[in-house]
């Protein structure tokens, strides 16, 4: 046995007071095992040691929510005795690591976290940022990913309906792989991970343990240095056709009353899987390791508390149930053992080879481990720049245009989501590259939007100001389909925790979600963080993600972004003020990296959004897109792209340059199609609600026209938008 010291728990990425707090709380030295579980229960990635001051804050509860944070994953209610259970998860180390299998247990764990709640996955959606395309690695980065994303989710047969990439240099070393599922359960049987009751017997299935994986949730604690390449055995290895298999056998045994508890083997493996279901029951747990199914011989029990091999799951099930459960995990071949039961001691007490190899009170891991409130620094809201109108007046609107629509962050990405199969299962009826994805409530006329949206840019510039734009930025993109926003799930991607411009970043991104979620009534329930986004001293730009669901009650009445019809009138929702700086246009066109984001004005996101559903419930709108990246000119050229129709606009009585109109990105608006003989309805409504909006202009048949001197081809736009990707893949 490998004689512990402080030296040892350094190099499980514990701190020296860490260790000696331990020492103090078990009144001894811990031996291996027990180290290696500490490590693993108090790493940033399971502990929240650094986040859990702040996430506290965040609202999580609303009239239609049924879990909030700290089970598996989310639940809202739905109606009809449906709910819908959902969650985000980074998987950002592995897949900089090992970008195919990196993504791919990506998906695959965060598919676990939600039918482990006893829903079937019914989409999954991801948010993937890479370094800048000129950047040695990004390209293979890029396809590796996108085929573990594509190769897990095709393979399980699970829809990817939407999603976001994005390109900054600030990723070069340290790419985001977040993904994201949404389940469909009815009300009365979504399953805790909260053991329950004294000598049950404690389950383990799926898949056999293995020695991949070990030390991964350490791993995604810690910065990279230059020996990353050693930390390839930290990532694991999934097997889709294996989970399909542990899907449909945990629905099929939850069909029934066996299961107490049940609880997925994510990080840190049968470790966190085990304690967490013992602390949420105040109970303890023994487990006899010998029991375990393991592929590789001579396995410790280090290596196998701490394997993170995938497609496992533990279950506390009812006394006698045990033979039943075991005939639902034969027929779909896959282990079952019984390897445990909850005791009364409220320790986690681990046999192997008839001796104790580990005994550790449940508290000290779970209600002991560190909470750091790290010192941070403030954000000053930056200066506006001023604009040199001489330099803009010389600039062609068509040539800015072109290089907008081809901007690695805007260009179509159908090169992404071609490999993925966003139809199966019969219910998708909105595809990736519009507002939202949409899946209908199968054999309902109710259907689901989703959508997940970051905005890396404007948090650098001011944290606060893009924690609250990211959130609007869902609701306006739920919105923009029709659908009723109900609640969001977060993944927070930041640098060091221990780097007080960092901290700060991460501290003010969360208050200014807070309030946006709370003003929208749009809560928070569930999330993750993922913090060490970093090489060496360089971090990220802070990347808070976050995944928006909404309901569309009738999805007849879903709208998408394509103009339907010549003549129509075509409106914007939405005060344009001209705000340039932290724009598309500033640092791609005047290499302007400076200044402050727009500026969010809650109340305005909350009306104009509101009003447009309530014009969309009344029928009265044909298309709609939110305005966002690129500004008014971008949205209407994706409308055109999209519809393959064109759009002129009306001579623009405004008291901006005309550039800074087209291409500035104010928040809270919305371009929406009407027809004509409606406008007199609709402006009684948005004026009603006291909405500013302008009429843009109408459509047309072949071009975008936007002054007598300037019109583009819709051939011309999709060249722009199209072939970027393309080309760079190719």
């Amino acid at each position: 046995m490998i004689e512990v010291n402080e030296k040892i728990a350094i190099e499980h990425g514990l701190k020296k007071d860490e260790y000696k707090k331990i020492c103090d709380l078990l009144k001894r030295t811990p031996n291996i095992t027990e180290l290696g579980i500490f490590s693993a229960m108090w790493n940033e990635h399971c502990s929240y040691k650094s986040s859990r001051l702040h996430l506290k804050k965040l609202p999580t509860k609303g009239k239609k929510v049924i879990q909030g944070p700290g089970e598996n994953a989310g639940v809202i209610d739905i109606e009809d005795g449906d709910a819908i259970v959902f969650k985000i998860e980074s998987h950002n180390h592995p897949s900089f690591i090992e970008p195919y299998q990196g993504a791919a247990t990506g998906v695959g764990g965060i598919m676990r976290d939600v039918f482990t709640m006893g829903a079937r996955p019914i989409a999954n959606l991801n948010s993937i940022h890479f370094g800048s395309p000129q950047h040695k690695k990004t390209k293979n980065l890029l396809r590796g990913v996108v085929h573990g994303i594509g190769g897990y989710g095709n393979c399980i047969g699970v829809p990817t309906i939407a999603g976001q990439t994005s390109f900054d240099s600030s990723y070069n070393g340290n790419i985001l792989v977040n993904a994201m599922t949404l389940g469909l359960v009815k009300k009365n049987k979504i399953f805790y991970s909260k053991a329950v009751g004294i000598d049950k017997p404690v389950i383990y299935v799926g898949s056999k343990t293995g020695r991949d994986g070990i030390h991964g949730a350490s791993m995604a604690s810690a910065s990279f240095d230059e020996k990353i390449e050693e930390k390839k055995p930290t990532v694991q290895v999934g097997d889709p056709f294996t989970e399909k298999l542990l899907l449909e056998a945990c629905l099929e045994l939850m069909a029934g009353d066996s299961i107490i508890a049940i609880q997925d083997m994510g990080a840190a493996g049968l470790t966190s899987s085990s304690i967490e279901m013992a602390s949420k029951g105040n109970l303890g747990i023994e487990l006899d390791l010998n029991k375990v199914p393991c592929r590789e011989s001579k396995m410790t029990p280090y290596e196998i508390m701490l394997s993170e091999s995938q497609e496992r799951m533990l279950i506390v099930l009812e006394n006698g149930k045990e033979e039943l459960a075991k005939k639902i995990f034969d027929k779909w071949n896959l282990d079952f053992a019984v390897i445990g039961k909850t005791t009364n001691t409220k320790n986690i007490e681990l046999f192997f080879d008839n001796k104790q190899v580990a005994k550790i009170p449940v508290n000290t891991l779970v209600e002991n481990s560190p909470m750091y409130d790290r010192k941070w620094k403030k954000a000053k809201l930056p200066k506006k720049n001023k604009i040199k109108k001489e330099f803009i007046n010389k600039l062609k609107i068509k040539d800015i245009l072109n290089k907008i629509l081809s901007n690695p962050n805007v260009c179509s990405k159908e090169w992404i989501w071609q490999q993925y199969d966003h139809t199966v299962m019969g219910d998708t009826i909105q595809k990736p590259g519009g507002n939202s994805g949409v899946v209908r409530v199968h054999g309902t006329n109710k259907a689901v939007a989703a959508t997940v949206d970051s905005s890396a840019v404007y948090c650098w510039a001011h944290p606060l100001t893009g924690g609250k734009q990211v959130v609007c930025e869902s609701w306006r993109n739920l919105i923009s389909v029709g659908a009723t926003p109900i609640a969001i799930t977060n993944c927070l991607n930041f640098g060091s925790p221990e780097n007080e411009d960092n901290m700060g970043e991460f501290v003010e991104c969360v208050q200014g979600i807070g309030e946006a979620s709370k003003f929208l009534g749009f809560p928070v329930v569930s999330g993750n963080v993922s913090f060490y986004n970093q090489t060496k001293e360089v971090g990220i730009k802070p990347t808070p993600a976050i995944g928006g669901v909404g309901l569309i009650k009738n999805y007849k009445q879903m709208i998408t972004m394509d103009f339907k019809e010549i003549n129509n009138l075509v409106l914007i929702i939405g005060k344009t003020e001209g705000h340039m700086d932290q724009s598309l246009f500033a640092r791609t066109i005047l290499d302007e990296k400076n200044g402050p984001p727009p500026e969010i004005n809650l109340f305005n996101e909350k009306n104009n959004g509101e009003t447009l559903l309530q014009l969309i419930k009344n029928d009265l709108v044909k298309s709609a897109h939110d305005v966002s990246l690129g500004g008014i000119i971008t949205a209407i050229s994706k409308m055109c792209i999209k519809g393959n129709k064109g759009f002129e606009f009306k001579k623009l009585n405004i008291f901006i340059n005309e550039i800074e109109y087209l291409f500035s990105e104010d928040q809270g608006r919305y371009i929406i199609e009407i027809n004509p003989s409606d406008l007199q309805k609709v402006s009684k409504i948005l004026e009603k609600n006291s909405v500013h909006f302008d009429e843009l202009g109408k459509i047309v048949d072949k071009y975008l026209i936007i002054s007598q001197k300037t019109k583009v081809t819709i051939d011309e736009l999709k060249s722009y938008n199209t072939s970027w990707l393309k080309d760079y893949m190719n």
